[in-house]
């Protein structure tokens, strides 16, 4: 599909953010991408930050006890580490992102996804 959301049901901006996708395109005209439950690769996320036009320490979701801890014992991580830190431990992307043949955005606030469709 052209459209696609990286989603956590868990999460109330990725929830708003799926309900604004399926008024604004239609329920079942885009993927919803489960990451917590995939596995995610490294290129994967690097295209994905590329298309954000963000570098990958952006897509850190730095408030996580997983980031305050690996900042602790390591310092402040480098792209490359930041892209490593994403695969291993997922729930530190931030979210909900939306990509469509026009970019990406990342649905805080859910409105922000309104550019690219």
């Amino acid at each position: 599909m052209e459209i696609k959301i990286w989603h956590n049901p868990r999460c109330s901006k990725s929830r708003l953010t799926l309900q604004l996708l399926n008024e604004q395109v239609g329920e079942g005209n885009f993927e919803i991408v489960e990451y917590l439950k995939k596995r995610n690769t490294v290129d994967e996320l690097l295209e994905i930050t590329k298309k954000l036009n963000i570098a990958p320490t952006q897509l850190l979701r730095k408030n996580e006890t997983e980031y305050k801890s690996y900042k602790e014992k390591n310092g402040e991580p480098n792209d490359s580490q930041a892209l490593q830190l994403l695969c291993d431990i997922p729930k530190l992307i931030e979210r909900p992102i939306v990509i469509t043949p026009k970019g990406a955005a990342i649905g805080r606030p859910p409105e922000n996804i309104l550019k690219i469709l």
